[in-house]
Formats: structure tokens, sequence, C-alpha cells
């Protein structure tokens, strides 16, 4: 659903993170003094660019509408100065997701949502060069099997509501009822989802913390890249706060927590510090950053990046609160093989090169 041309609210698109990119957009509309009382299905249909009737009464009937922070039915008359808030769907289905029968490894799971963490080099959703073997697919087959009335009408993209990138590692969190899709669409877009990732990172950092704010947007020369925009005259505010864990001299292990969450925010963000993720083929860490250009050295970071060949970062934990109990829910995941190993590789040449000197 897209505001029409003559409509003056505002369309907040749901920020993406770094790895994890929300999947819903929320429309903000405040009903004029004079507006005489009308269903609000009918009032929306008129307001929305290309928003049928019964895709309205659906939203409504899930709970997607609310007036005044409170959902109402397709009956609702509004009246002056309601607020109104609608969460929709952010971009067409596209590629139809046929289910897959796959491994996947559950976290966590009842009867309202499903924790997976994520292997690297797992694409999360089908688009275009990758329509089968997705996350996705293998997600529809495991919730059919379990109630076959499930489709994609009834529980969009099977509960998908945020996206790790295909070599980021981590946590994910899925819906699996309509009221799950509703409360975490709305949590990932008010910034309450707590994230912590865990990277590798070029070079020494000076701060032990830091806070980096800077806009990220698409680059403006190479569209399929983006970029860091300090002055905020591109892209959307960012903000990244980061805590060093420890420290090998010619790279840092870092813990990142978004504030708000831009696409590639933590990639972005670091290379734009001179800090880029280790092996990052995308942002500059595929090659030596840091250190000497001796021949040991240089074998040594190519057996790091064949060790972990993908940029270095981990979506480590996940919390929010619980759509059907309200309680809150944090959890976490170690650390998977390629970084632990490519870190104690790290660890090890620093404590040599310190024994030798």
């Amino acid at each position: 659903m897209h505001p029409g041309p003559e409509d003056d609210s505002q369309l907040d698109e749901v920020p993406s993170a770094d790895s994890s990119e929300e999947l819903y957009e929320r429309l903000n509309l405040k009903i004029d003094k004079g507006q005489e009382p009308m269903r609000i299905d009918k009032f929306l249909v008129q307001r929305i660019e290309n928003a049928s009737r019964n895709k309205i009464q659906k939203a409504l009937t899930a709970g997607m509408v609310l007036v005044n922070n409170k959902p109402v039915a397709a009956n609702y008359k509004i009246r002056p100065l309601d607020e109104i808030v609608c969460y929709s769907d952010k971009e067409a289905h596209g590629e139809e997701i046929i289910p897959e029968k796959m491994p996947l490894n559950i976290h966590y799971e009842d009867e309202e949502v499903m924790i997976i963490n994520k292997p690297p080099g797992l694409v999360v959703h089908p688009a275009s060069g990758n329509y089968t073997g997705t996350l996705i697919n293998g997600v529809a087959w495991y919730l059919l099997q379990k109630n076959s009335t499930i489709t994609e009408q009834s529980l969009p993209r099977f509960g998908l509501v945020h996206r790790i990138d295909k070599n980021t590692s981590g946590l994910m969190v899925l819906a699996k009822t309509e009221k799950a899709v509703r409360s975490l669409a709305k949590q990932f877009f008010d910034h309450t989802v707590r994230r912590q990732y865990m990277a590798l990172v070029w070079g020494d950092l000076v701060e032990d913390n830091g806070t980096i704010v800077a806009h990220v947007g698409r680059h403006l020369r190479f569209r399929k890249l983006f970029d860091a925009y300090p002055e905020g005259d591109h892209g959307k505010e960012a903000i990244t706060h980061y805590k060093v864990l420890e420290r090998f001299g010619y790279v840092t292990l870092v813990q990142c927590v978004l504030e708000t969450g831009r696409t590639h925010q933590i990639r972005v963000h670091m290379q734009h510090i001179g800090h880029p993720l280790f092996n990052d083929e995308t942002y500059g860490g595929d090659k030596i950053v840091k250190g000497t250009v001796f021949s040991k050295y240089r074998q040594f970071v190519d057996n790091c990046f064949a060790i972990c060949p993908r940029h270095a970062l981990h979506a480590k934990t996940i919390g929010f609160v619980h759509p059907a109990t309200g309680k809150d829910m944090l959890f976490e995941s170690e650390l998977p093989e390629d970084m632990r190993e490519v870190i104690a590789r790290w660890r090890a040449y620093t404590s040599n090169n310190l024994i030798r000197r």
C-alpha cells in the first residue's frame, strides 16, 4: 500500500539493518478537523494508492491498522483528529515461495515465533538469481507440515519480518501467526528489537567505545553499494554503537549495537571510520588494510581469508517482547566455527609476536 499522489500524510519507510532488513513499512495519517464520519476501510481505499477494499479489510482483520494506537474493525467510522497507523508489506511478493525440505537450525520455537540460527552463505528470501534453496523455502515447507492451511496471504512471506545477508551468520526471528507478524513488524519499526552483532574489523581502534553517526544511503555512483554521509545530505539517519572486545594489533574484535537500522549499516559505518570488516569484499576488507606486506604476514592473512571466506559479521543476540505473553525474550548464539578459528589464529599470532619482541 502506498499513499496516493494527493496524500499529504507521511510514509515512513522501515529502516533496514546492516544485515537485518525489516520488511514492513508504516503509513501515518491524521484525520482533518472537518472530516465527516466514514467507514475506515472505505476511507483508506480512497487515500492509499493501489489498495483494494479486500486488502484493506484483511489488514484490518489482521490488526495491521491502528486508530489512536488500537486495532479497529472495518466498520469503524473515522472521526476528526483520529491518528491512523497502517503497517504494510514493504514490497510486492515477487517470486513465489516454493516449499522445500531442508535442514533448519531452530534455536527456539513456540506457537507464535521461531528463532533460527542462520549459517553464512544461505540466502534468506527468493530473488533474482536465487529462486530456490533459500531459508524461507525451507521455513515454508516446515510450517506447512504443521499447518497445511497456511498461505502467503494468511502469513506473508511465511512469517519473515526481517532478513540477514547471505554472508552474515546469526539469529533471526520469524512470526508463525498474523498476530506475531503485526507485533514484530511494529517492534522492528519502532527500533525496540534488541540486536547485537560481533564483527572482526581491520585496524586498532583508538577508543574502547564509540558511536558512529552518519546517514547511510545508496552510493551516488555505484548503486549496488551503500555509503556513509556524515553531513546528512543523502540517505537516512544511522547510528551504530561499538565496543572493543579484544585487540589483535592489526585487527580488532568489536561488539556492535544498532540504534537505527539501515542496509549494510555496520559494514558501511566501520568502513567510514577506516576499519572495514575483515574479508568484506564489498567494502574493501578483502585485502591487507593494516600490517606489513612481507610474505609471511601476507600468507597468514590469506590463510585467514580462506578459513573465513566472507565478511566476519555475526548476529549474536536478538531480543523482543513476545507477541502473546508480553514477556521480554532474549536469545544468544555462539560464534560460528569460521569466525572462532580466525579469531583464535589472530590471538596466537599476536601472542607470538609479543613473545618475540
